[in-house]
């Protein structure tokens, strides 16, 4: 393929860390720096390729991946980011894309806020100690959010976001978000508690459940969410 065909590959990830950053690491944003910066410098054949919710610990993501199939094919002449640590957080990973992989199929890598660009090497002498930041970031954040997790369990904290089958959140609890019991759906809980511990088998008693029109879980979620959109709209 001529350059002039080959794909220029705007390159965004985000993951559940970088939320913490707000707004100037979201897709959104990172999406409309790369294609400004591709658009100013007349950039071809552009495609956008995006990882929302994944770690840059691994390249094992849907849209690095299908983005590197391109690659592997020639297709790709052009990758760019926002900065390093949205192509990985792996030092090794990103220095072997960086300085290998992307050599080896031709393909110019641009990283915008490190003024990083493998077409002028002059301007790259700091990209190894960036990417060892990078990693000391992520492996930093991870502590701290294992942290985060065991002092809430020390402390009898639940650690789940989705709030159990059988049980409602405390109105009063704050942020705490405790919780008590569900007069409407614990007798369905203690029901097939007694049937697993009388030996009923998960079939059976899911055959059961059917039977009585007992909601499963995330239709009864769904009900009771549409049921308080319906009454506040009625307000």
């Amino acid at each position: 393929m001529s350059s002039q065909n080959k794909i220029t590959a705007l390159y965004c990830r985000l993951s559940k860390d970088d939320l913490n950053a707000g707004e100037s690491d979201s897709i959104v944003h990172q999406r409309a720096i790369l294609e400004k910066y591709a658009e100013d410098n007349c950039f071809p054949n552009i495609r956008v390729f995006v990882d929302d919710g994944y770690s840059g610990v691994s390249f094992d993501r849907p849209g690095f991946q299908e983005m590197y199939k391109l690659i592997e094919a020639g297709k790709v002449g052009i990758v760019i980011t926002k900065d390093l640590s949205r192509l990985g957080r792996n030092y090794i990973e990103v220095g072997n894309y960086t300085e290998f992989v992307f050599p080896r199929y031709g393909v110019r890598y641009i990283a915008i806020n490190d003024n990083y660009d493998s077409l002028f090497s002059d301007n790259n002498e700091l990209a190894p100690f960036k990417n060892l930041f990078n990693e000391w970031y992520a492996r930093d954040t991870s502590k701290k959010i294992r942290a985060v997790f065991k002092a809430k369990a020390e402390r009898g904290q639940r650690l789940g976001t989705t709030i159990p089958y059988g049980y409602r959140r405390d109105p009063d609890s704050g942020k705490e978000c405790h919780l008590l019991i569900n007069e409407e759906t614990a007798p369905v809980v203690r029901m097939i508690f007694s049937m697993c511990a009388s030996g009923i088998g998960p079939s059976n008693i899911a055959k059961t459940l059917h039977e009585k029109k007992i909601l499963k879980p995330t239709f009864y979620r769904f009900q009771k969410g549409r049921q308080v959109r319906h009454a506040h709209g009625h307000r």
